[in-house]
């Protein structure tokens, strides 16, 4: 009878329509316990698979579509590629070292070994995690092809419930749509999302608007705008008014991702990035009204930019997907405190990192006069100890939630270690310079080489050490963004201190 279906489906359907078109992508869908438009849940998909959002020249949802069709026998093949970051995983799969991907098809013939290798492995390495990710995404594939990925709505006993396509696609709800003057299997899909949206409502498109409006784009693009106008005109109000733009959308664009995922905007590596960049921003602005100093904004505005072309660019390594939480990260008062106010230290600390390099590169090509070095060496100050005050409360915080999670206040994870080697390293930066210890012309320098052990804190746990008890909720891979900023981190030091003439300041 199964075959006798897929059969009637393929050929007497499916073969006389074209149906996975882009008018797809509002159709509700439920995956990952949310409803949310199946363009999202596409490019989801697509994206994990094989780390782009096309397959050939189609989009994710008529790619989604079309792979879906195969559960009912529909004879398509797509040259869908499987996403293959670690290099001994590449190895061990024969994968070229220039190949970041490879053929679907030819992975899945390679599962059995892919799960024996697996097995065999019994440290939780970054090389088993991904392949782990290899097994994931294989998975993600076959749900695709297999009718299960895809859950569309239907009412039941005056609700919403969803079942997989290929349940819903019986022989008798397409034979009972056959004389509704259309192609019936595009006539319940059509019924199906009118039944959605008269009894749900259309507040799952949100979701869609939060990804096609690409508000974070446009935030970038009027941060760099703001510090344009600022070193242009000796009138700060039209970068004070465009910096304001710039916070309002990237407000707007948070805001509409909480109320999307019902949490705080901090439980990845996207997100965490995306926050830093808008905290520091604020961060710098208060600062600025308290010290009557724009050099704050403009800081504040460069280190917002780098993070959002972090979010548009580094595709890679920051994943925006909204995905469901793992249950260590449901409690929201404690994720919204502990891991927030980490990341806003990390923001205001990244503040006095942008200062100190500003200042060194100034210096090294056309020197600075001592008192205007003075000056600039305690808005540097300033922002440290906004760094260490937020950073202690976070580590504070931090060991309260892990007495509450794991039942131990401090456990040396890597995450827990690093965080406090951060602290430590800015304290005595702060000591040094409280105490005359340090003295400014050392200062400065310090201050820069220090933020090289907040990108350990932040990135290098994950992306390098990739293990501990923080490493959920994060992508793998990045190492070569995280040694190609320290290699340029090291550069700058080295050119503006080697052969620079040291005067007291």
């Amino acid at each position: 009878m199964l075959k006798i279906l897929m059969f009637f489906f393929s050929f007497s359907v499916f073969a006389q329509m074209d149906f996975c078109t882009q008018e797809l992508e509002t159709f509700p869908v439920l995956a990952g316990g949310r409803e949310k438009p199946l363009y999202v849940l596409a490019t989801d998909s697509i994206k994990f698979i094989s780390g782009d959002t096309k397959v050939d020249k189609l989009s994710a949802t008529e790619a989604f579509c079309k792979l879906s069709l195969k559960a009912f026998g529909m004879p398509l093949e797509l040259p869908v590629r499987v996403k293959v970051d670690h290099v001994d995983v590449k190895k061990f799969l024969n994968i070229k070292d220039t190949e970041t991907s490879a053929p679907v098809l030819d992975l899945l013939a390679k599962a059995e070994i892919i799960n024996t290798e697996l097995a065999s492995l019994k440290e939780n390495n970054a090389y088993k995690k991904e392949l782990n990710r290899v097994v994931q995404r294989l998975g993600t594939y076959q749900a695709i092809v297999e009718g299960r990925a895809w859950n569309v709505p239907f009412i039941q006993e005056g609700k919403i419930a969803f079942s997989p396509i290929g349940e819903f696609l019986t022989e008798a709800r397409v034979m009972s749509a056959q004389d509704k003057g259309m192609n019936p299997v595009k006539y319940l899909f059509q019924e199906a999302k009118a039944d959605y949206l008269r009894i749900k409502g259309d507040a799952y498109l949100l979701e869609l608007k939060y990804f096609k409006w690409n508000l974070f784009l446009w935030a970038m693009l009027s941060s760099i705008l703001g510090i344009a106008l600022f070193v242009i005109f000796k009138n700060k109000t039209p970068g004070t008014i465009i910096t304001v733009v710039s916070i309002g959308i990237q407000i707007a664009a948070l805001s509409m991702r909480v109320m999307i995922s019902g949490r705080a905007p901090v439980t990845n590596m996207y997100e965490t990035v995306m926050f830093s960049g808008l905290g520091a921003l604020l961060i710098s602005c208060i600062i600025s009204l308290v010290r009557r100093e724009v050099v704050f904004v403009i800081a504040g505005l460069a280190y917002n930019i780098l993070s959002l072309m972090m979010m548009k660019f580094a595709h890679g390594m920051l994943d925006e997907g909204i995905s469901p939480l793992v249950p260590v990260l449901r409690d929201n008062f404690w994720l919204s405190t502990h891991v927030t106010t980490v990341i806003l230290s990390y923001a205001s600390l990244a503040l006095s990192w942008i200062l100190s390099n500003s200042l060194l590169l100034r210096n090294r090509f056309r020197p600075v006069g001592p008192a205007e070095y003075r000056y600039q060496v305690d808005l540097i100050y300033t922002c440290i100890k906004v760094g260490v005050v937020l950073l202690s409360g976070g580590v504070i915080l931090g060991g309260v939630w892990a007495d509450y999670s794991w039942g131990r206040f401090w456990g040396w994870d890597p995450k827990e270690t690093w965080s406090l080697i951060v602290l430590l390293v800015y304290m005595a930066i702060l000591h040094g310079k409280y105490s005359s210890w340090i003295p400014a012309q050392r200062f400065v320098p310090l201050v820069a080489g220090a933020f090289m052990s907040v990108m350990m804190a932040w990135f290098g746990v994950n992306y390098i050490l990739a293990s501990g008890l923080h490493s959920y909720g994060f992508s793998e891979g990045g190492a070569i963004f995280l040694a190609s900023f320290f290699a340029i981190q090291i550069m700058i030091l080295i050119l503006t201190q080697v052969g620079t003439k040291k005067n007291e300041r």
